[in-house]
């Protein structure tokens, strides 16, 4: 049997022919633009989404509003290049030693650093030796003997530095009402960082500024909110004795200081900061294998060429 098409005059046929070849080329229009049409959607979808990502990290980590006057706010710590701040950058350790010997010889006597166990200063800026004897020099709290007594034993690597207090009524009691913070974590609780911290303890000037009142029994510094602070200057050239021989002025134990209490809010940057250089430098290289990929996948559909062979006349 023949179909209805093999029947047709061959002059219809010949008439089909410009409708078929149009058809065929808005067919092929259709599939070549269909492409580029999602491929400017995603586009403008990407845009998007990183315009809101930016506006909501702005909205979260942006400028801070910040008090009228600086006796509500303090005075808006420098800005110094601090070398831990770098992308390739670790800790200098041999400040966090230093800063260290600061912090046991002259801010131990008020302030607690309870967040920071002795097993963590061995390979960073002492070794086990001198981590277990510093430790063994304390005291901690031991379980009771048969009479319920608790006896004491002495430290280990594993306890928490003490703090020099046994409570804070007691810490209140020993500087006038005021509670010393505890500077485990103060890099990261106060506005500034290592800027503000750095500023504060070498802020202290010789006598107020005319004008300024100060309330009795609190300190001018016009770094702190309000510009009185219950702490006096601690900060003296020649205060301490450095192993390595460096000179101990104020603001070198004050840059010594602030950068150990920086790596004590933060011990995990330099190994984090390993990490960040592996994950970029992996996600580089499968970055290039996903376009030779996209490439390979998608070559012989980018490059196909279609050819229309029009029927030959049915006489």
């Amino acid at each position: 049997m023949f179909s209805r098409s093999c029947l047709r005059p061959a002059s219809r046929v010949a008439r089909s022919l410009p409708v078929r070849q149009a058809i065929r080329r808005n067919a092929t229009d259709a599939s070549k633009t269909a492409p580029e049409a999602t491929s400017m959607t995603s586009a403008y979808a990407a845009t998007a989404v990183a315009i809101a990502t930016s506006g909501w990290y702005f909205y979260q980590y942006g400028p801070t509003v910040h008090a009228l006057t600086p006796a509500e706010e303090g005075l808006h710590p420098t800005k110094y290049p601090w070398v831990h701040n770098g992308w390739f950058t670790t800790f200098d350790h041999q400040a966090l030693r230093r800063g260290f010997q600061v912090y046991r010889e002259v801010c131990a006597s008020c302030h607690s650093l309870s967040r920071v166990p002795w097993r963590t200063l061995v390979g960073v800026s002492h070794t086990v030796d001198e981590a277990k004897a510093m430790a063994e020099e304390c005291e901690y709290d031991d379980e009771p003997n048969d009479q319920g007594d608790i006896e004491k034993r002495a430290g280990k690597l594993s306890d928490y530095i003490p703090s020099p207090y046994p409570n804070d009524e007691a810490a209140r009691a020993a500087n006038q009402g005021a509670l010393p913070p505890d500077l485990s974590l103060i890099v990261k609780a106060r506005h500034g960082g290592c800027d503000y911290i750095f500023s504060l303890l070498t802020g202290y000037p010789d006598e107020p500024p005319a004008g300024a009142s100060v309330q009795e029994g609190l300190n001018f510094n016009p770094y702190f909110p309000g510009t009185g602070i219950a702490m006096a200057r601690v900060l003296y050239d020649g205060l301490v004795e450095y192993d390595d021989g460096t000179p101990a002025t104020t603001s070198q134990m004050a840059k010594d200081v602030v950068e150990f209490l920086n790596w004590a809010a933060e011990p995990e940057m330099d190994e984090r900061k390993k990490m960040g250089m592996k994950v970029l430098a992996i996600t580089t290289v499968m970055f290039a294998l996903s376009i030779w990929v996209k490439k390979y996948k998608w070559a012989p559909l980018k490059t196909r060429k279609i050819v229309y062979n029009p029927p030959k006349d049915i006489r």
